[in-house]
């Protein structure tokens, strides 16, 4: 699946979250992950929207998002331009006889038990979507009871930022060299 990330600034009012939505459900364009968040200044909101690019028109998307009141700027983040992160707790069934074994995943994937019972592990797990995605095809095995993906966020690399005050800008200069 061919999926394309935007981050959108918005004004953070009452019902910008219910019009973004509505565009989408009006368009009928699937949001595969959708997160929110505050920003630096308060009166603005990001939105990490990751849709569908084999089903969804993206450059369509970005047009009709731009022309929302609220919305103050769209970006479509490169694959592989940008930093990716998803937060993922996962309750797994476990036997006392393979607990070390569970462990020893979780482990290797970065996962922090968070819970813990005679019989269940409640996993937290921050990392890429695709190294999610292998964590959870290594834990099928031991019996997934429950799992929660917060959606995926996404910051651009490199010193270049995302304002609302025109194109993606670098904020931070580089340091100059010196001659030494």
């Amino acid at each position: 699946m061919s999926t394309h990330t935007l981050a959108v600034l918005a004004e953070n009012k009452p019902g910008v979250l219910s019009h973004i939505a509505g565009l989408f459900s009006r368009r009928a364009f699937n949001i595969s992950s959708l997160a929110v968040g505050p920003t630096q200044d308060e009166r603005v909101s990001r939105f990490t929207i990751v849709v569908d690019g084999a089903s969804t028109p993206v450059d369509q998307v970005c047009k009709q998002l731009e022309k929302l009141v609220r919305v103050l700027k769209v970006v479509e983040l490169s694959e592989g331009g940008a930093v990716e992160r998803e937060l993922a707790l996962i309750k797994v069934r476990v036997d006392p006889a393979v607990r070390g074994q569970l462990l020893e995943v979780a482990g290797v994937f970065g996962a922090s038990v968070v819970d813990m019972s005679p019989t269940t592990l409640v996993l937290e797990a921050v990392s890429s979507p695709a190294k999610l995605d292998a964590l959870l095809a290594m834990l099928d095995s031991y019996g997934t009871c429950e799992l929660v993906r917060t959606g995926r966020i996404a910051l651009a690399r490199g010193a270049g930022v995302i304002t609302d005050d025109g194109p993606a800008s670098t904020a931070f200069p580089e340091p100059a060299e010196t001659a030494a």
